[in-house]
């Protein structure tokens, strides 16, 4: 039987990290994509955070995944709120665009 330890997690985080980090860097005109990718980020972060809690038996780490979570969420929902304004106003979301609001 195999046990997953704790380098399958890092792997699974350092996977979705790079693809956070690809979706940011390769998708640079549509803006949803890049949030999503911010967010896979943060996923592999706190996947982190709670593998080594985990493994070092500390809620530490846990309770900090927690707060990452939230602020995760909070970033989604301030984000998007800014993207359906954005949208209202311009009828776009190309990151383009965005050079526009400078005042």
């Amino acid at each position: 039987m195999l046990a997953v330890g704790l380098g399958h997690y890092l792997t699974v985080a350092a996977i979705l990290f790079a693809l956070g980090l690809f979706g940011i860097f390769l998708n640079r005109k549509n803006v949803i994509v890049i949030l999503m990718s911010i967010e896979l980020m943060l996923l592999a972060v706190t996947i982190n955070l709670v593998a080594f809690s985990a493994e070092l038996n500390d809620l530490v780490g846990q309770i900090f995944a927690l707060f990452v979570l939230t602020v995760a969420a909070a970033e989604t929902a301030v984000g998007l709120a800014v993207l359906v304004v954005y949208f209202r106003n311009r009828g776009s979301i190309a990151v383009e665009d965005v050079n526009l609001m400078k005042g």
